[in-house]
């Protein structure tokens, strides 16, 4: 396999002074220090051992925001508020932090949604531009980030916050409709992170979509993808009560005991809890986490996700799902889970998984979506199966033919 190896490649991160964004860009340069083990990296494990990645030092930051503020603030607080990360790695990451913020570009919230535009705080994000403006625009930041850097490649990845449910007007199911859309500035049809993916695609970049938006990764994007021969993959990121789901549920099936009921209940805090405190925005991501059931089980059960937002929780989040079987002689029984984790933690070492395995793509060629990938999310494109077991038998085949090759 040809790789580029001596060259570097830029990662695009858009939400970049969110909280994933923080502690995705803390523990990169962490690795590049050597001061973190590669612990919670899925790439790795001993089965990518023979996989030729990057170095990590070759892996450069950049991104764009709605919002004013400091990553070094946000570290900080995620030091010593919640104490995500240990002092001395701050310090350590301090002015790395620093330069980032410095760059970070001014985003873009058209038709995002009133949780989301009451974030803005960056005149781009404000003046009246023309959709085919905003794309320009976005486009020109990542031609500044590729040669400024003198970047081999970039990998865009979509870490902003949730958008509420999109209408199928705004599901451009070709690319001709949404370049119509864009050309003629019908800004009700078009979605900020519809954009981003656009504007990405447009400049050659690959494309991750971490967020449940459903507009970030419509059928005109992977039409545009495969058009470029460009990888993209979504949607949503498995971090914490589906990533148990997806385990626990095939088991269910395998012993032959049927779910009767499901519930979630799940509380947390920081930004992404704000956005979803509001119902449109919640309703994306109770859908994003209720469709793997009926998939796994073959029938649907009674099931149903509750979100609700805990200021005084922070990064942290707390999962409780109650689930309710009935077993040989049709004796009902129960199970209980308690999750707890930090929201960033859990999601940042999977968006460089992500980054990795985008990478090794663009080395091998690849287009379209990248179903050896739908271990990572909830709702991955192209793929139907949810069982973890499964997609990880996938990804793992890939893996070994990627180290044949």
């Amino acid at each position: 396999m040809s790789k580029s190896i001596n060259n570097t490649t830029g990662v695009w991160l858009i939400g970049a002074r969110g909280q994933i964004a923080t502690i995705t860009a803390i523990g990169l340069y962490a690795l590049q220090k050597k001061m973190s083990p590669e612990l919670g990296l899925v790439t790795g494990l001993a089965e990518f051992s023979h996989v030729n990645f990057r170095e990590w030092g070759k892996f450069i930051l950049g991104g764009t925001d709605i919002r004013n503020g400091s990553l070094e603030k946000q570290a900080e607080a995620l030091c010593w508020s919640t104490r995500e990360i240990p002092p001395d790695l701050l310090e350590s990451i301090r002015t790395d932090l620093q330069y980032l913020d410095m760059t970070i570009t001014a985003g873009t919230a058209i038709n995002c949604g009133e949780a989301i535009e009451s974030f803005s705080g960056q005149e781009g994000t404000k003046k009246k531009e023309s959709l085919a403006e905003t794309v320009q625009r976005l486009r020109q930041q990542l031609v500044h980030f590729r040669q400024k850097h003198s970047l081999d490649r970039i990998i865009v990845v979509n870490l902003a916050s949730t958008e509420p449910p999109a209408h199928e007007q705004l599901l451009h199911s070709s690319l001709g409709d949404l370049e119509q859309a864009i050309e003629n500035n019908n800004r009700t049809m078009v979605r900020g992170s519809t954009l981003y993916a656009y504007a990405a695609l447009q400049e050659e970049c690959a494309y991750i979509n971490f967020t449940p938006s459903q507009a970030a990764l419509p059928p005109a994007i992977v039409e545009l993808a495969e058009y470029k021969r460009l990888p993209v993959m979504g949607s949503d990121g498995k971090t914490g009560e589906t990533l148990v789901k997806s385990v626990l549920a095939p088991m269910f099936a395998m012993r032959n005991l049927r779910v009767l009921s499901w519930e979630g209940f799940n509380i947390l805090g920081n930004r992404d809890g704000q956005v979803l405190n509001t119902p449109a925005n919640r309703e994306s991501k109770i859908r994003s986490k209720d469709h793997l059931l009926p998939k796994i089980l073959g029938y649907t059960p009674h099931t149903s996700v509750h979100i609700n937002y805990v200021p005084s929780l922070d990064d942290q989040k707390t999962a409780w799902d109650f689930i309710h079987f009935q077993g040989f002689l049709g004796t009902k029984m129960s199970l209980q889970f308690i999750w707890q984790g930090f929201d960033s933690i859990l999601a940042a070492p999977l968006v460089l998984d992500l980054v990795r395995m985008t990478d090794i793509a663009l080395d091998r060629g690849e287009s379209g979506t990248m179903p050896h990938l739908s271990c990572f999310f909830k709702s991955p494109l192209d793929e139907d199966r949810h069982d973890l077991a499964d997609q990880f038998a996938r990804l793992f085949q890939y893996v070994r033919d990627v180290s044949d090759q």
